[in-house]
């Protein structure tokens, strides 16, 4: 059989088959096969973090990744700007009739690759299928659960005028990426997704500098957005500068044809960082010693008490940053 039935969800024989011979057979480990409609977990030490998120991008393949690979990197990122060590996920698949099983076959198996670079474990799933034309290919849900020290602590961190805003590199690659591959523009080779584990990164600049006030992944809603987040959240006022805004030209390019401000398109590999300023240096230091953090950037400052985003353009001129109003782009995670 070539492609996905709706057999494969009703729990019989073709659904057995498909866990036991893609699932298992890319995923498996010790706990995942313990195969109980409930996994076990060792005792750790520590404070418990957990996070879920959906995946439902359109293309499921995209240059630089795919869906499993999204799915992996965007929970595990979501734990590691936390702070969180990663230890589990689980793996929720909604299939659509008709899907071809090579296809389901390679983004089983990113999962199982990505997760083994992240050292985090399958520890449980579910299947389901959705009759043709009712779903997106596949659609992946995956909650996350991981273990933050005694010695980490952002959450009580106080945000304060002079602190640095800092980005572990290009911002709107993915989302400029999954644009040009849905629309086949031509300009889609030079575009690749900055789909990328967050945690080693995290790991490495909060044990390198106790000058870190915030973390966090600029991913739906991009840069603009998750800086809205926090001068929301923290009540202050965040002033970028345009001109050293790390930013691709093939990604400015296309927002400029289509009229996307590049601040608002998604990223899904870089970190976006607050620190205090007399510790951004040795913060900026630690980012780029990483293979993904080599374009780290300062890119602005909290400067006030009011909750606004602000941007110094290249001209001198101030403009606010006002939150996504509308739906730039469905489907882009």
């Amino acid at each position: 059989m070539k492609t996905i039935t709706l057999a494969h969800g009703n729990g019989g024989e073709l659904m057995q088959e498909l866990i036991k011979d893609i699932i298992y057979y890319y995923c498996g480990n010790d706990i995942l096969l313990q195969q109980d409609d409930a996994a076990y977990l060792p005792e750790v030490e520590g404070e418990l973090v957990t996070t879920t998120d959906s995946f439902v991008v359109d293309p499921i393949f995209f240059p630089g990744g795919d869906i499993g690979k999204l799915a992996v990197c965007g929970t595990v990122n979501d734990l590691a700007v936390n702070g969180a060590h990663p230890l589990y996920l689980t793996l929720g698949l909604i299939l659509e009739e008709g899907l071809e099983i090579d296809k389901l076959k390679r983004i089983i198996k990113s999962v199982a690759e990505t997760a083994r670079k992240a050292g985090v474990k399958i520890a449980a799933g579910d299947t389901k299928v959705v009759p043709q034309g009712k779903g997106g290919g596949i659609y992946i849900n995956t909650t996350g659960l991981g273990v933050v020290g005694p010695d980490i602590n952002l959450q009580d961190a106080k945000i304060e005028t002079g602190d640095k805003i800092i980005i572990s590199g290009s911002i709107g690659d993915h989302g400029a990426a999954i644009l040009a591959s849905r629309e086949e523009f031509e300009v889609s080779s030079a575009l690749t997704s900055d789909c990328a584990l967050l945690n080693n990164l995290t790991a490495q600049i909060l044990s390198s500098s106790g000058g870190i006030k915030f973390l966090t992944d600029p991913t739906r809603g991009g840069l603009a957005t998750a800086l809205h987040e926090i001068a929301q959240q923290k009540q202050v006022t965040i002033n970028l500068e345009e001109e050293i805004l790390p930013i691709k030209k093939e990604v400015q390019g296309l927002g400029g044809i289509l009229g996307i401000d590049p601040l608002y398109l998604a990223s899904e590999g870089r970190v976006l960082c607050v620190a205090a300023a007399e510790e951004a240096e040795a913060v900026v230091n630690a980012m780029k010693d990483s293979p993904i953090g080599t374009g780290t950037a300062v890119i602005g400052e909290v400067t006030g008490d009011k909750s606004r985003v602000c941007l110094t353009t290249n001209l001198g001129g101030t403009r606010i940053l006002r939150p996504l109003q509308k739906q730039l782009l469905p489907r882009l995670c």
